[in-house]
């Protein structure tokens, strides 16, 4: 995709070019808001979907609801769409809405500070460039930094050594002994579409995975013409996947007990595909499901019954040159390693060093964990918001949802500012505190306070990651923005 540098000073910049960032700005446009710029630190669109091309990568939500509400696609090749689908999806809405000009590539944020004296925020680049804005929209994901295993001597292993979501294709991994550290999402995508071609695949497991059947298949010509022919028809498919996936949240939420039906599915599969009884044993997890991410796969569980893969669970001791080494002191030769161990998730906006009023920063104000008003504005950080921010993520139907909720609530910040030139919106911190304490309550009867440790939760052990509700619930709260939740500041005024 070629870049056009943007063609005047921006009055808001966007950081982020996956689907939060080109979401917000379709939208932003769609509203006469032309004075933006998107900055990605890539070279081409797609965030996620652009970084994660191991071999299997696909979306575990349904493809005609994991794209925008204003933009069905109706030629989806699966129901669960595949990454490199996925990513020509994100490349086509660019091209239909122009957004061309407005990005600006290999543009990585380092440091991001409020100038309370002009009510702007001054972006500076890795290159040391700057540029400045009025509002600053964040869209940089929850899953874009790669969270490496603590493993003594990675630094000394001689053969190629990778994470998954920066997946090595110059390595030909056929006919070679393979360790995979993890066994997370991502690994079981990638795991089946090795095991068939590696001589041996070492598969070190932390914590076995809960593992449904994945209803996938390639839909029909006709199917895609009966979308395309009839839009009520693609319209009302969209909204049967939407209430299939809801009616999921009580059980997360409030019932944990319903899930129960689901683990008895995995365990179903699992004993009919695993025959090896050592590693039946290990697969099956001992913590409630939905604790941790539930993940569905069709090839998971036959991959593993593989005579080439080996399930170890013992804990890694080190790394050596030419293999791994367990805490019992077995040792197991490989010629590559592959890090499935998936994302720093709660480290919002990381690396970025964001910096707000009094020159306070957001690692200070998180340092009890992360919190945002209605995941979206911090207090302290005027005209500063977050696009899938604390507690905005979900276990049961699409984040694409969300955002599009996020991208109304922030029009309408924007459309407030216009009628107060020159101010500055400071969410007040009664009403981010009011919020977040309801949102920790809610959580407290959810099955992921339920005793297991999972990427959900942050160094402190509080979930800042996941909506306790329904996504309608969450839909209402941010259908209009109530300026009487902020301050309005003016440069030179005490708040």
């Amino acid at each position: 995709m070629t870049q056009r540098a943007p063609t005047h000073r921006p009055s808001i910049l966007i950081i982020g070019a996956g689907f939060g960032g080109l979401g917000m700005a379709i939208t932003l446009k769609s509203a006469g808001f032309n004075g933006f710029t998107i900055l990605e630190k890539a070279g081409d669109v797609g965030g996620t979907w652009r970084d994660n091309t191991y071999p299997g990568a696909a979306c575990d939500v349904q493809s005609h609801f994991y794209s925008y509400s204003f933009e069905p696609k109706h030629d989806w090749s699966r129901k669960f769409g595949l990454q490199e689908e996925i990513l020509g999806y994100m490349r086509h809405c660019v091209r239909k809405y122009q957004l061309g000009s407005h990005l600006r590539f290999h543009s990585e944020i380092a440091e991001a500070r409020f100038d309370e004296t002009e009510n702007q925020w001054t972006v500076t680049l890795t290159d040391g460039s700057q540029l400045s804005a009025g509002v600053l929209i964040t869209a940089t994901g929850q899953l874009n930094q790669p969270a490496w295993p603590k493993v003594d001597g990675m630094e000394r292993f001689a053969g190629p050594l990778f994470h998954s979501a920066r997946w090595d294709h110059s390595t030909d991994l056929r006919n070679k002994r393979v360790a995979v550290i993890g066994t997370g999402a991502s690994a079981i995508q990638f795991v089946p579409e090795l095991a068939d071609q590696v001589r041996s695949l070492a598969l070190f497991q932390r914590s076995a995975a809960w593992v449904l059947p994945k209803p996938d298949r390639p839909f029909r010509r006709w199917e895609q013409t009966l979308f395309q022919a009839l839009p009520w028809w693609d319209r009302l498919y969209r909204y049967l996947i939407y209430w299939k996936n809801e009616s999921r949240a009580l059980a997360f939420t409030r019932f944990n007990r319903l899930l129960e039906v689901f683990a008895r599915q995995a365990r179903k599969e699992a004993h009919r595909h695993v025959t090896d009884p050592a590693k039946l044993q290990h697969i099956i997890p001992d913590y409630r499901i939905g604790c941790k991410r539930i993940l569905i796969s069709n090839d998971w569980y036959p991959a593993i019954n593989r005579p080439n893969v080996s399930l170890v669970t013992e804990t890694i001791d080190r790394i050596e040159p030419d293999g791994v080494v367990t805490q019992t002191g077995r040792y197991y030769p490989v010629d590559a390693i592959i890090c499935g161990t998936g994302f720093r998730a709660s480290e919002f906006l990381s690396p970025i060093q964001i910096t707000g009023r009094g020159g306070r920063t957001l690692n200070e104000a998180w340092k009890d964990g992360a919190s945002a008003f209605k995941g979206i504005a911090v207090n302290g950080f005027p005209n500063l918001f977050m696009l899938y921010g604390p507690n905005t993520n979900l276990a049961h139907n699409s984040i694409v949802f969300m955002l599009e909720s996020q991208f109304r609530y922030v029009l309408d910040a924007l459309q407030a500012l216009k009628k107060y030139p020159g101010s500055a919106m400071d969410v007040r911190q009664d009403r981010q505190d009011r919020f977040a304490a309801w949102v920790q309550d809610g959580l407290q009867d959810s099955v992921w306070a339920s005793g297991c440790t999972s990427w959900y939760l942050d160094a402190n052990g509080r979930n800042t990651i996941n909506w306790p509700g329904f996504t309608f619930s969450y839909r209402f709260a941010t259908r209009r923005v109530d300026t009487a939740d902020y301050h309005f500041l003016y440069p030179g005024k005490p708040a």
